[in-house]
C-alpha cells in the first residue's frame, strides 16, 4: 500500500478506498511517482483508518511468488 512521506499518508487508490473516503485527494507521494490517496485529517481516527486499509487491501492482488535464489 504507500506509506509515509513528508509526513503524510498516502494509500493505494482502489475504486472502495475511494468509494469509502468520499471526497478523495490524490498526489504523488514525491516527484515522478503515481498518484495515491492522500489521507488528511482523519489519520488519528484509528478505526476509520483500519476499515480504509481492510477494504483497499482485499481489492489489491495477491503478491507473486518470489522465485527461490539460485546458489552458486
Amino acid at each position: 500500500m504507500n506509506g509515509v512521506c513528508d509526513d503524510q499518508l498516502f494509500v493505494k487508490p482502489t475504486e472502495g478506498g475511494r468509494a469509502f473516503i468520499g471526497e478523495v485527494v490524490e498526489a504523488p507521494p514525491y516527484p515522478g511517482a503515481k498518484p495515491s490517496l492522500l489521507i488528511g485529517d482523519r489519520i488519528e481516527d484509528s478505526t476509520w483508518l483500519s476499515e480504509l486499509v481492510r477494504i483497499t487491501a482485499r481489492e489489491l492482488p495477491a503478491p507473486k511468488p518470489k522465485k527461490p535464489k539460485k546458489k552458486r
